[in-house]
Protein backbone atom coordinates (compact mmCIF):
# COMPACT_ATOMS: atom_id res chain seq x y z
CA UNK A 1 0.00 0.00 0.00
CA UNK A 2 1.26 3.89 -0.23
CA UNK A 3 2.99 5.31 2.47
CA UNK A 4 0.38 8.52 1.87
CA UNK A 5 -1.45 8.42 5.27
CA UNK A 6 -5.18 7.26 5.26
CA UNK A 7 -7.86 8.67 7.56
CA UNK A 8 -10.08 6.10 9.33
CA UNK A 9 -13.25 7.34 9.70
CA UNK A 10 -15.16 6.64 12.86
CA UNK A 11 -19.09 7.10 12.99
CA UNK A 12 -21.17 6.45 15.85
CA UNK A 13 -24.66 7.63 16.90
CA UNK A 14 -25.30 9.16 20.47
CA UNK A 15 -28.56 9.31 22.01
CA UNK A 16 -29.00 9.61 25.98
CA UNK A 17 -25.21 8.28 26.34
CA UNK A 18 -23.87 11.44 28.57
CA UNK A 19 -22.36 8.70 31.40
CA UNK A 20 -20.22 7.42 28.63
CA UNK A 21 -18.52 9.91 26.72
CA UNK A 22 -15.52 10.38 28.22
CA UNK A 23 -14.45 6.88 28.06
CA UNK A 24 -15.61 6.67 24.96
CA UNK A 25 -13.01 8.62 22.78
CA UNK A 26 -10.87 7.82 25.25
CA UNK A 27 -10.39 4.31 24.25
CA UNK A 28 -10.72 5.26 20.62
CA UNK A 29 -7.70 7.51 21.27
CA UNK A 30 -5.90 4.53 22.75
CA UNK A 31 -6.51 2.46 19.19
CA UNK A 32 -5.46 5.57 17.23
CA UNK A 33 -2.02 5.62 18.66
CA UNK A 34 -1.40 2.46 18.06
CA UNK A 35 -1.84 3.15 14.48
CA UNK A 36 -1.43 6.69 14.23
CA UNK A 37 1.95 6.71 11.81
CA UNK A 38 0.21 5.54 9.08
CA UNK A 39 -3.66 6.75 9.60
CA UNK A 40 -5.75 9.70 10.39
CA UNK A 41 -8.50 9.77 12.85
CA UNK A 42 -12.11 11.68 12.42
CA UNK A 43 -14.91 11.02 14.53
CA UNK A 44 -18.18 11.42 13.20
CA UNK A 45 -20.51 11.53 16.46
CA UNK A 46 -24.27 11.64 15.82
CA UNK A 47 -26.54 13.34 18.58
CA UNK A 48 -29.19 11.78 17.19
CA UNK A 49 -32.15 13.92 19.48
CA UNK A 50 -30.46 13.12 22.96
CA UNK A 51 -32.62 14.08 26.03
CA UNK A 52 -30.04 14.07 28.17
CA UNK A 53 -26.54 16.53 28.72
CA UNK A 54 -24.72 14.17 25.40
CA UNK A 55 -24.47 17.27 23.19
CA UNK A 56 -23.24 19.11 26.17
CA UNK A 57 -20.45 16.43 26.95
CA UNK A 58 -19.63 16.01 23.51
CA UNK A 59 -18.49 19.51 22.81
CA UNK A 60 -16.70 19.37 26.31
CA UNK A 61 -15.09 16.11 24.75
CA UNK A 62 -14.22 18.22 21.58
CA UNK A 63 -10.81 20.17 22.83
CA UNK A 64 -9.08 17.12 24.18
CA UNK A 65 -10.01 15.13 21.18
CA UNK A 66 -9.73 17.12 17.91
CA UNK A 67 -10.62 14.72 15.78
CA UNK A 68 -14.09 15.04 16.61
CA UNK A 69 -16.50 16.26 14.75
CA UNK A 70 -20.39 16.62 16.12
CA UNK A 71 -23.47 16.15 14.21
CA UNK A 72 -26.35 17.10 16.04
CA UNK A 73 -29.80 16.10 14.07
CA UNK A 74 -32.63 18.50 15.11
CA UNK A 75 -34.51 15.88 16.72
CA UNK A 76 -34.78 12.27 17.25
CA UNK A 77 -35.03 10.01 14.04
CA UNK A 78 -33.68 6.86 14.53
CA UNK A 79 -30.16 4.62 14.69
CA UNK A 80 -31.17 4.06 10.70
CA UNK A 81 -31.02 7.87 9.89
CA UNK A 82 -28.47 8.87 12.33
CA UNK A 83 -26.16 6.43 10.54
CA UNK A 84 -26.87 7.60 7.08
CA UNK A 85 -25.98 10.94 8.59
CA UNK A 86 -22.41 9.38 9.38
CA UNK A 87 -21.59 8.25 5.75
CA UNK A 88 -22.85 11.44 4.35
CA UNK A 89 -20.24 13.12 6.82
CA UNK A 90 -17.12 10.56 7.05
CA UNK A 91 -14.80 11.44 4.65
CA UNK A 92 -12.01 8.57 5.69
CA UNK A 93 -10.45 6.10 3.00
CA UNK A 94 -12.16 3.84 5.46
CA UNK A 95 -15.62 3.95 7.44
CA UNK A 96 -16.22 2.48 10.81
CA UNK A 97 -19.64 2.38 12.51
CA UNK A 98 -19.57 1.91 16.06
CA UNK A 99 -22.02 1.83 19.34
CA UNK A 100 -20.66 4.33 21.76
CA UNK A 101 -21.95 2.25 24.38
CA UNK A 102 -18.44 0.35 24.45
CA UNK A 103 -20.49 -2.92 24.01
CA UNK A 104 -18.45 -3.16 20.43
CA UNK A 105 -15.06 -3.23 21.36
CA UNK A 106 -12.76 -0.21 19.56
CA UNK A 107 -9.42 -2.64 19.79
CA UNK A 108 -11.34 -4.78 17.03
CA UNK A 109 -10.51 -2.43 14.84
CA UNK A 110 -6.98 -2.85 14.51
CA UNK A 111 -7.52 -6.25 13.36
CA UNK A 112 -10.14 -4.72 10.72
CA UNK A 113 -8.09 -2.40 8.90
CA UNK A 114 -5.45 -5.87 9.09
CA UNK A 115 -7.89 -7.29 6.98
CA UNK A 116 -8.62 -4.25 4.75
CA UNK A 117 -4.62 -3.82 4.49
CA UNK A 118 -5.11 -7.69 3.21
CA UNK A 119 -7.13 -6.46 0.51
CA UNK A 120 -10.82 -6.95 1.83
CA UNK A 121 -13.78 -4.05 1.43
CA UNK A 122 -15.62 -4.97 4.24
CA UNK A 123 -14.72 -6.61 7.20
CA UNK A 124 -17.53 -7.71 9.29
CA UNK A 125 -17.69 -7.62 12.90
CA UNK A 126 -19.30 -11.01 14.40
CA UNK A 127 -20.28 -11.40 17.58
CA UNK A 128 -19.15 -14.80 19.27
CA UNK A 129 -22.11 -14.98 22.11
CA UNK A 130 -25.09 -13.45 23.16
CA UNK A 131 -24.40 -13.47 27.22
CA UNK A 132 -25.44 -9.61 26.86
CA UNK A 133 -28.86 -10.83 25.99
CA UNK A 134 -32.42 -11.81 27.24
CA UNK A 135 -33.89 -15.11 26.23
CA UNK A 136 -36.04 -13.71 24.28
CA UNK A 137 -34.05 -11.44 22.63
CA UNK A 138 -31.87 -14.43 21.96
CA UNK A 139 -34.35 -16.62 20.46
CA UNK A 140 -35.96 -13.69 18.15
CA UNK A 141 -32.44 -12.87 17.07
CA UNK A 142 -32.28 -16.15 15.74
CA UNK A 143 -35.45 -16.63 14.21
CA UNK A 144 -35.27 -13.17 12.46
CA UNK A 145 -32.19 -14.03 10.77
CA UNK A 146 -33.22 -17.27 9.98
CA UNK A 147 -37.05 -16.45 8.54
CA UNK A 148 -35.04 -13.41 6.72
CA UNK A 149 -32.65 -15.52 5.32
CA UNK A 150 -35.04 -18.13 3.85
CA UNK A 151 -37.58 -15.56 2.31
CA UNK A 152 -34.84 -13.18 0.78
CA UNK A 153 -32.94 -12.66 -1.73
CA UNK A 154 -29.95 -11.46 0.42
CA UNK A 155 -28.48 -12.88 3.09
CA UNK A 156 -27.42 -11.03 6.39
CA UNK A 157 -24.77 -12.47 8.04
CA UNK A 158 -26.33 -13.87 11.45
CA UNK A 159 -24.91 -12.28 14.95
CA UNK A 160 -23.49 -9.49 12.79
CA UNK A 161 -24.43 -5.58 13.88
CA UNK A 162 -23.82 -2.76 12.33
CA UNK A 163 -20.04 -2.56 13.85
CA UNK A 164 -17.81 -3.03 10.44
CA UNK A 165 -15.35 -1.88 7.97
CA UNK A 166 -16.45 -0.67 4.71
CA UNK A 167 -14.19 0.87 1.67
CA UNK A 168 -14.62 4.00 0.56
CA UNK A 169 -15.93 2.84 -2.58
CA UNK A 170 -18.57 0.65 -0.35
CA UNK A 171 -19.69 3.66 1.29
CA UNK A 172 -20.19 5.79 -1.90
CA UNK A 173 -22.13 3.34 -3.08
CA UNK A 174 -24.38 2.69 0.02
CA UNK A 175 -24.82 7.04 -0.34
CA UNK A 176 -25.67 6.75 -4.03
CA UNK A 177 -29.00 4.61 -2.58
CA UNK A 178 -32.06 6.64 -2.78
CA UNK A 179 -34.17 5.23 -0.23
CA UNK A 180 -35.90 7.23 2.71
CA UNK A 181 -37.03 3.98 5.03
CA UNK A 182 -33.46 2.71 5.57
CA UNK A 183 -33.10 -0.65 7.33
CA UNK A 184 -28.70 -0.95 7.05
CA UNK A 185 -28.13 -4.30 7.74
CA UNK A 186 -29.91 -5.01 4.40
CA UNK A 187 -28.61 -2.34 2.66
CA UNK A 188 -24.91 -3.16 3.80
CA UNK A 189 -25.18 -6.77 2.54
CA UNK A 190 -26.89 -5.63 -0.47
CA UNK A 191 -24.02 -3.35 -1.97
CA UNK A 192 -22.16 -6.74 -1.67
CA UNK A 193 -17.69 -6.48 -2.24
CA UNK A 194 -15.53 -8.62 -0.58
CA UNK A 195 -15.90 -9.38 2.48
CA UNK A 196 -14.43 -11.28 5.31
CA UNK A 197 -15.65 -11.46 8.93
CA UNK A 198 -13.62 -11.01 12.39
CA UNK A 199 -15.40 -11.89 15.70
CA UNK A 200 -15.45 -10.34 19.22
CA UNK A 201 -17.18 -10.78 22.20
CA UNK A 202 -20.08 -8.39 23.40
CA UNK A 203 -18.48 -6.60 26.21
CA UNK A 204 -21.34 -5.28 29.06
CA UNK A 205 -22.51 -1.73 28.54
CA UNK A 206 -20.61 0.94 30.26
CA UNK A 207 -23.51 3.08 31.74
CA UNK A 208 -27.14 3.82 30.95
CA UNK A 209 -29.70 1.21 29.41
CA UNK A 210 -30.38 0.04 25.94
CA UNK A 211 -33.46 2.02 24.34
CA UNK A 212 -34.35 -0.75 22.17
CA UNK A 213 -37.10 -2.69 24.25
CA UNK A 214 -39.33 -6.19 22.52
CA UNK A 215 -42.08 -4.32 21.12
CA UNK A 216 -39.31 -2.02 18.87
CA UNK A 217 -36.68 -4.89 18.08
CA UNK A 218 -39.97 -6.64 16.50
CA UNK A 219 -41.11 -3.79 14.73
CA UNK A 220 -37.56 -3.49 13.51
CA UNK A 221 -37.93 -7.24 12.23
CA UNK A 222 -40.87 -6.58 10.47
CA UNK A 223 -38.90 -2.85 8.70
CA UNK A 224 -36.55 -5.64 7.91
CA UNK A 225 -38.43 -7.95 6.20
CA UNK A 226 -40.70 -5.93 4.28
CA UNK A 227 -37.23 -4.32 3.17
CA UNK A 228 -36.01 -6.91 0.78
CA UNK A 229 -38.76 -9.24 0.45
CA UNK A 230 -41.52 -9.71 -1.14
CA UNK A 231 -42.81 -13.17 0.44
CA UNK A 232 -45.16 -12.40 3.04
CA UNK A 233 -47.57 -10.93 -0.26
CA UNK A 234 -46.85 -14.11 -2.38
CA UNK A 235 -47.79 -16.46 1.01
CA UNK A 236 -51.19 -14.49 1.12
CA UNK A 237 -51.84 -15.10 -2.30
CA UNK A 238 -51.07 -18.93 -1.95
CA UNK A 239 -53.09 -19.11 1.57
CA UNK A 240 -56.24 -17.20 -0.30
CA UNK A 241 -55.73 -20.19 -2.91
CA UNK A 242 -55.58 -23.14 -0.41
CA UNK A 243 -58.57 -21.45 1.71
CA UNK A 244 -60.30 -21.56 -1.51
CA UNK A 245 -60.13 -24.65 -2.56
CA UNK A 246 -60.67 -26.06 0.63
CA UNK A 247 -64.03 -24.14 0.72
CA UNK A 248 -64.84 -25.58 -2.92
CA UNK A 249 -64.41 -28.76 -1.22
CA UNK A 250 -66.13 -28.59 1.69
CA UNK A 251 -69.12 -27.55 -0.93
CA UNK A 252 -68.88 -30.37 -2.81
CA UNK A 253 -68.95 -32.30 0.63
CA UNK A 254 -72.56 -30.80 1.20
CA UNK A 255 -74.22 -30.97 -1.89
CA UNK A 256 -73.00 -34.62 -1.53
CA UNK A 257 -74.28 -35.17 2.28
CA UNK A 258 -77.76 -32.92 1.18
CA UNK A 259 -78.57 -35.48 -1.84
CA UNK A 260 -77.61 -38.78 -0.17
CA UNK A 261 -78.82 -37.66 3.91
CA UNK A 262 -81.40 -35.11 2.99
CA UNK A 263 -80.89 -31.59 4.49
CA UNK A 264 -79.80 -31.54 8.07
CA UNK A 265 -79.85 -27.30 10.48
CA UNK A 266 -76.39 -25.97 10.24
CA UNK A 267 -74.58 -25.43 13.57
CA UNK A 268 -74.36 -22.05 14.63
CA UNK A 269 -70.71 -22.52 16.48
CA UNK A 270 -69.52 -24.19 13.20
CA UNK A 271 -70.57 -21.08 11.20
CA UNK A 272 -69.30 -19.01 13.66
CA UNK A 273 -66.11 -20.07 13.88
CA UNK A 274 -65.69 -20.27 9.84
CA UNK A 275 -67.03 -16.68 9.59
CA UNK A 276 -64.44 -15.57 12.40
CA UNK A 277 -61.59 -18.05 10.45
CA UNK A 278 -62.19 -16.14 7.06
CA UNK A 279 -62.40 -13.19 8.76
CA UNK A 280 -59.40 -13.24 10.80
CA UNK A 281 -57.58 -14.09 7.60
CA UNK A 282 -58.57 -11.24 5.42
CA UNK A 283 -57.90 -8.44 8.23
CA UNK A 284 -54.53 -10.35 8.47
CA UNK A 285 -53.67 -10.53 4.73
CA UNK A 286 -54.87 -6.60 4.63
CA UNK A 287 -51.81 -5.81 7.73
CA UNK A 288 -49.59 -7.32 5.73
CA UNK A 289 -50.85 -5.20 2.07
CA UNK A 290 -50.63 -2.15 4.73
CA UNK A 291 -47.12 -2.60 5.72
CA UNK A 292 -45.64 -2.35 2.30
CA UNK A 293 -48.32 0.58 1.48
CA UNK A 294 -47.14 2.16 3.97
CA UNK A 295 -43.48 2.07 3.05
CA UNK A 296 -44.61 2.90 -0.36
CA UNK A 297 -46.41 6.29 1.13
CA UNK A 298 -43.64 7.39 2.83
CA UNK A 299 -40.63 6.85 -0.01
CA UNK A 300 -43.20 8.77 -2.05
CA UNK A 301 -43.10 12.29 -0.18
CA UNK A 302 -39.35 12.28 -0.68
CA UNK A 303 -38.96 13.74 2.68
CA UNK A 304 -35.29 13.54 4.01
CA UNK A 305 -33.55 11.24 6.37
CA UNK A 306 -32.71 13.47 8.96
CA UNK A 307 -32.10 17.41 9.49
CA UNK A 308 -29.07 18.40 10.76
CA UNK A 309 -29.55 21.12 13.25
CA UNK A 310 -25.86 22.03 13.54
CA UNK A 311 -22.48 20.67 12.66
CA UNK A 312 -19.76 21.60 15.22
CA UNK A 313 -15.85 20.96 14.97
CA UNK A 314 -15.86 20.45 11.33
CA UNK A 315 -13.35 23.63 9.64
Amino acid sequence: MSTTKKTISVISPFYNEELGVEAFFARLSSVHAEVAERYDLEVIAINDGSKDNTLSELIKAQPRYPFLTIVDLSRNFGKEAALSAGLDYATGDVVIPIDSDLQHPPELILEMLAQWEAGFEVVLAKRVDRDTDRAIQKFSANSFYKLHNYISDIDIPADVGDYRLMDRKVVNALKALPENRRFMKGLFAWVGFKTTTVEYKVEPRLSGVTSFNTWKLWNFALEGITSFSSAPLRIWSYLGGAISLLSFLYALYLILKTVVFGIDTPGYASLMVAILFVGGIQLIGIGVLGEYLGRIFVETKRRPVYIVREVIGRG
